[in-house]
Parts: structure tokens; sequence; C-alpha cells
């Protein structure tokens, strides 16, 4: 019976065509009711912002605690990020989250275009910008000029030198800045970062464009220093962030579409312990975020509070030998209400200090070491007690390594920054086990996804070469002396 309906249905088609053009109809048959045709500008921002912000929370939890020595497994007898042990796909889902968002920032740069709307556009560059920085930092030479054009029959793209990227980011961030127009509304929905605040947009473009320049400030051919002046001096033209309100920071506020990445907040800590590296500096610091971040010590049996205590990083032998629970991580910092850091004010700051610091600006480091600190600390609405930079741990002492202590404090649960910082100044200087493994070296870098060595390998091969291997070891341009 089934089957002579759907001859019957076919002869009937047939037959109609014969007398009438089918064309008309059939494209309107084919039309997926579920799919836009024609998309907004706006129409990806939101989606765009939450995805990628969620995301790098999650990845912040899963390997910069671990890699960064914040948060690790406990009890954990053997592997692990935190032992250095990083597996051949460990960044996988990094070049896969990115690549999808990337491809979605493409189209709405497009719609913004073809809408001649200048702040969409400067929009679009600044979150290409963003995304594209943070893949080429975690891989090295990516795909870019070729990435996202399947449409046009390019399905194994050739990669992109990191200098290239870099290159081609940095120049869309300066070409962002000459194209906010605060007199203009931004008229497709209200996006979920800044309310459709064109000149916080603009200051976080600028922000960015700060992190990226210092990110590759020893390539003397990109002339960061100048560049970084520049901004910082011309905060008419250049505005940037100068307070928590300016910061990119998105708020989940629990109601969907905006919900915690963590379907059960006590995953978040279940399994897990402080790292004692972190929690010590911030004992040290008598650190009002402690209690913001992490829960207490306690004795085996549970009855009594230790105060704020860790575990080492890449530890050796079993979890018996400690004779307490550790802290670990405080389920409130993923149950929304809940914060998602993309950048913040107070790494502004701290960037300002190390250019004071370094001469590169004429401007007072302390004050801006003091002002990254506050605002870091406020961030997650703890109160900065009035004594806390006379504690000697606290007080600015002129050094490079007291800012960059401080900024790593700062950019806790920021994607991969801590990570990227690291690598980029060696500072902190992080403790070492005999159970670390490579050699007790901090992985550069993940390896390419197995699936890019498998569809793309000629271009990977190439990639590879111009690098000097797929390596966890192998330095990214912007490293390399």
């Amino acid at each position: 019976m089934t089957l002579n309906i759907k001859k019957g249905f076919v002869l009937l088609v047939a037959l109609s065509c014969l007398n009438v053009s089918c064309t008309d109809d059939f494209e309107e048959i084919n039309i997926d009711p579920n799919r836009i045709e024609k998309i907004s500008p706006g129409t990806l921002l939101n989606p765009t912002l939450y995805e990628m912000a969620s995301f790098n929370t999650t990845r912040s939890n899963d390997f910069t605690f671990e890699i960064m020595q914040v948060g690790l497994p406990f009890p954990s007898a053997s592997g692990g990020e935190h032992r250095y042990d990083i597996g051949e796909n460990a960044g996988s889902s990094t070049w896969n989250t990115y690549y999808r968002w990337l491809t979605n920032i493409k189209e709405m740069h497009a719609a913004a275009v073809a809408a001649e709307d200048p702040n969409y556009e400067a929009i679009a560059l600044t979150l290409n910008a963003w995304v594209y920085s943070l893949l080429t930092d975690s891989f090295g030479d990516v795909p870019m000029e070729e990435a996202a054009r399947g449409e046009e029959g390019i399905f194994n793209p050739a990669f992109n030198s990191q200098q290239e990227v870099y290159t081609k980011i940095l120049s869309d961030l300066d070409y962002a800045s000459t194209l906010f127009d605060k007199s203009r509304t931004m008229i497709y929905g209200t996006d979920i970062l800044y309310g459709n605040d064109v000149s916080m947009w603009q200051r976080f473009s600028n922000s960015l464009r700060l992190r990226l320049l210092l990110r590759v400030s020893k390539k003397s051919e990109i002339n960061a220093e100048s560049r970084m002046a520049e901004i910082i001096n011309n905060p008419d033209q250049y505005p940037v962030f100068t307070s928590n309100a300016h910061a990119a920071i998105l708020e989940i506020t629990g109601i969907p579409p905006l919900i915690s990445p963590w379907g059960r907040a006590v995953d978040f800590r279940t399994g897990r312990a402080a790292a004692a590296f972190f929690i010590d500096n911030m004992n040290e610091l008598n650190d009002p975020r402690r209690e913001k971040f992490f829960t207490q010590a306690t004795s085996k049996d549970g009855k009594t509070q230790l105060g704020f205590k860790g575990i080492p990083s890449g530890y050796e032998g079993s979890d018996t030998q400690f004779d307490y629970t550790p802290s670990t991580m405080n389920i409130a910092l993923v149950t929304a209400p809940m914060i998602s850091v993309i950048m913040s004010y107070a790494e502004v700051e701290f960037i300002k200090a190390e250019l004071a610091q370094k001469g590169i600006i004429a401007s007072d480091a302390q004050a801006h070491y003091e002002k990254g600190v506050k605002a870091a600390i406020e961030q997650w609405g703890a109160v900065v007690p009035a004594d806390y930079f006379e504690n000697p741990a606290a007080a600015y002492d002129g050094t490079f390594e007291r800012i960059m202590l401080q900024k790593y404090l700062a950019l806790y649960f920021t994607d991969y920054q801590q990570w990227f910082e690291y690598r980029r100044t060696g500072l902190p200087e992080l403790p070492k086990t005999e159970a670390m493994l490579n050699d007790k070296r901090v992985p550069v870098r993940f390896r390419y996804p197995s699936t890019v060595q498998q569809m793309n390998a000629e271009n990977y091969r190439k990639a590879v070469e111009a690098m000097g291997g797929d390596d966890i070891n192998t330095k990214v341009w912007w490293e390399r002396e």
C-alpha cells in the first residue's frame, strides 16, 4: 500500500510538470523552513559570545588550572596535565570549537559589510582577532586565509605562519578602531556582553590590541612597543578599559540560554584539589579571593578546618601521604548567576605596569600595579583590605617578577592566558617534582589534532616543517628569540 502511494505521488508530480513549469514549485519545496535565508550582522553575535566564553571557562578548569598549578585531579596516582602528560589530541576540542565559531564570525563580518554597518563590522573584526589569537597561541601556525572556505571548494586549507596571523589580526584591530561610530545605534538585537554600547566594544577592541601587541613584543618587526605606547598615550582616540565596568566579562544568569557550562556544579570540585603553589601565594598575601576560589582544607575526619591548604602539582607517591583533605574548588564559581571572563580590566593595568616598569611608557608602574591588584580582587566580589599593600609580599617592589605574580593570580579562570603569559615571560617560576614528565618542562603548545594530520596531510606536513616539528615543546614564533 505504501509503495503504491509513493508511485502515485511521483506520477502525479511528473504529469503536472508536463503542463506547467515545475521550477518555481520545486524551489519553494526545497527551501528549508528552519534555515535562515539571510542573516543580519547581529544574528550570530550572542551565540558566538556565549559559546566561546563558556568553552574557554571550561578549558581554564580542564587544562590551564593544571598546567599552571592552580588546581589538579585528586587523588591522582599518575598522569594528568599537572604532570605534563599531554595527549596527542589534548587540543582537539580547542581546534574544532574555535574554527566552528570563526566560520560564524566570518558570516557575521560579511553581513555587516553588506549592511554597511561599521559597528558590527568592527565587532566582527574584534571577535575574529580574539579567536584567532587564542587558536594560534595554542598551536602556532594555523589555517587562516583559506579557512572556512568550503563553499568555494577549499576543503584542505593551507596553513598561515603565526607571524602572518598576528600581522593580519593586529591590522584588523587597527582598522576596527577607525570604524566604531558611537553616533550609530546597534539595531540588530541586544548583545549579551555590552548591551549595544558601542563605546564599550571600542574599549574591548583596543584593550585586546594591547594584549596581543604585548604577546609579540619580542619581535622587532611588529614594532609593538611604539604601537602600545601610542594607544596608551592617546586615550581619547584609543580608549581602553579603565574600570571593572568596562571589562569584557560575560554574566551568565542561569536563565536559558545563558546557563552554566557545568550541568552539575558539584562536578567542578569532585575529585579535585587546589594546588599548593597557587594557594600558598595567596596565603602569603592574605588574599581575600581565597574564600571566593576555594574551600578550606579539613582534617581527615572532616571535623576540623585547617585553612586554605593545597597539595603539590605533579606530586610523587600516593595520596595517602597527605594527612588532611586539601582545599578544593568553590562550586559558587560555576553556579549561575556566574561570570565568564573574556578580558579583564586588571589585565590592562598589569600591561601598563609592565610597560612603565620597562620604561616603554612614562607612567607610574606602582600605581598601575596597585590598580590591577585592586581590580582583580574586586572583580570577584571580594573587598581589598585597607592594609593589603602594607604586606611586604603584596607591596610593589619595583620588579617585573612582582607584577607577573599578581597578573598570574588575576588571570585566574581566563581561558589559556596564564599559560600564554608564562610562555612569554617564564613567570611566575613554577615548582617542579620528580614525578613530572616531559623532562619537567612546561609544554608550550598543543599538537595538531590527528584528524588534521590525516585529512589535511600535505598542508600539515608543510606546517610542521616550517615550525620545526609537531611537538609540545616546539616553540611558536613569538616565543623564539
